[in-house]
């Protein structure tokens, strides 16, 4: 117990108890600290007793005692409810309150907008489901909101709330999530491909960046440069996946919201290029002869800069975080990422199903365009004229993103073979796109050195002769 300048007293009523801490005129404010046990509140001492195996224990700022002053002028006050049995609280049960306990604490002032916020910490064993710190303002129906607090799972029995206000809290506990019990089982195995694909393409891209940079960049057409763009986006994303674990179990704050910032701006950045390779193909393919005043240097900029925006409003709002995903081995794991599913949802997924309907648009377009006028001039074998078509499929299908929709049919039966897909196309695709790169490089100087007249006209090339869409793509130009 803590020897203090402030008068306490204890408060018993039924499945009520508490503490009110009255503090002493002109006394310098410090940090205040308390826990339950059993059946009392405990004053602590902040630097020696303070530690997470109570039940639950809170860390009260100088600053809401300042603030506390002002409203009293002189002296501050503290009180400290716990409401206990609160199981039958919720009529919806779509959630429990962990340890069926509500905590108020209350000052006899309105403080809000906290600098210093107060953390408390509730401890259970075992927990089960999705934690969320939670407060009630004390009036009218029993309405519980998270705005104010940022809630932390620390491990598996502790939960940290740290909240900028006074009033109730609880931690409100959903339901588990079905799919996270059904694919627990294979986070892991589901982990290492992705480690091992995200390694193998940053291997690859980096191979390709070396070749465009250092032996082809001078060859490179228009077409050309939006693949590397693309594989630099490819690349960071890469990066800062193998990169985010690591991070976020240094636990420093600023490095995971770091690490999480770039994953989600190389993502969106990502999407951002499938976009354009899709409309440079509905430009130079579909409309012909556009001229567009300083052409790759607008969509580079546009490509580099769109996303920003939906970056730095996440950020603002607190949006990046650590989170704890678990594994049947019983060891957890932590990434920094957006907890907020609302955000995520907005924000990527949202995102995402823009650019999947414009190229997937420009993909039936071009696929039509091409399929007709192999049936024009239908002199090749089938079983020749069907691979070309097959790997036309394929290299667009990379170039547009596509593969990501997988994601889109993670429900049901088709929940676990759809992560599995998802996982290995989209961590192996860096890989898939160096092999892309280099043939049409290989094709590309063998057209040129052999019959330079082709490259003459993108209209000419369409009508003339459509051997496959890589030809036609980067003759275009």
């Amino acid at each position: 117990m803590k020897k203090t300048n402030k008068s306490s007293a204890a408060i018993v009523m039924g499945d009520v108890n508490g503490i009110l801490q009255m503090q002493a005129e002109d006394t310098e404010t410090e940090d205040a600290c308390y826990a339950t046990d059993q059946n009392t509140i405990n004053i602590l001492d902040c630097q020696s007793d303070l530690n997470m195996d109570f039940p639950w224990s809170v860390t009260i700022s100088s600053e809401a005692f300042d603030k506390s002053l002002l409203e009293f002028k002189g002296s501050a006050f503290v009180g400290i409810l716990r409401f206990k049995n609160m199981e039958n609280m919720n009529e919806t049960k779509n959630y429990t309150v962990l340890n069926n306990e509500v905590y108020g604490i209350m000052m006899g002032a309105n403080i809000s907008d906290l600098t210093d916020n107060i953390e408390m910490f509730f401890t259970q064993k075992d927990l089960v489901g999705e934690a969320s710190c939670s407060s009630w303002d004390g009036k009218g129906n029993l309405t519980w909101t998270t705005s104010g607090c940022e809630t932390e799972k620390i491990d598996n029995n502790t939960i940290k709330c740290s909240c900028s206000h006074l009033t109730f809290f609880a931690v409100l506990m959903s339901p588990p999530d079905v799919n996270a019990n059904i694919t627990a089982p294979y986070i892991e195995s589901l982990s290492f491909i992705s480690s091992i694909g995200c390694g193998i393409s940053m291997f690859f891209l980096s191979v390709a960046l070396f070749m465009h940079f250092l032996l082809r960049k001078a060859k490179s057409n228009q077409a050309t440069k939006i693949l590397i763009n693309m594989f630099v986006a490819l690349f960071i994303l890469n990066l800062s996946f193998l990169s985010n674990e690591s991070v976020a179990n240094t636990e420093v704050k600023a490095a995971c919201v770091f690490i999480a910032l770039l994953m989600h701006y190389s993502m969106l950045t990502t999407f951002t290029w499938f976009f354009i390779q899709a409309l440079h193909m509905y430009l130079w393919l579909i409309r012909q002869n556009v001229t567009i005043t300083n052409y790759m240097r607008k969509i580079t900029v546009f490509g580099w800069t769109f996303p920003a925006p939906m970056v730095i409003a996440v950020v603002s709002i607190g949006g990046y975080k650590a989170k704890i995903i678990s594994a049947t081995s019983e060891k957890s794991s932590q990434m920094c990422w957006i907890t907020d599913p609302i955000i995520h949802y907005i924000v990527n997924i949202g995102y995402y199903i823009l650019v999947f309907i414009f190229t997937t648009g420009i993909f039936i377009t071009i696929f039509t365009r091409v399929v007709q006028a192999r049936r024009i001039r239908a002199t090749d074998g089938k079983r020749k004229t069907f691979r070309k078509q097959l790997m036309m499929v394929l290299s667009l299908f990379l170039l547009f993103g596509l593969t990501w929709a997988v994601a889109f049919f993670n429900y049901g039966p088709m929940l676990i073979p759809s992560y599995y897909i998802f996982t290995v196309l989209n961590s192996f695709q860096g890989f898939f796109l160096f092999l892309y790169y280099y043939h049409i490089h290989k094709d590309l100087e063998g057209n040129f050195s052999d019959d330079p007249e082709r490259s003459a006209s993108t209209t000419t090339i369409v009508q003339s002769r459509v051997n496959s869409v890589e030809n036609v793509y980067n003759e275009s130009n």
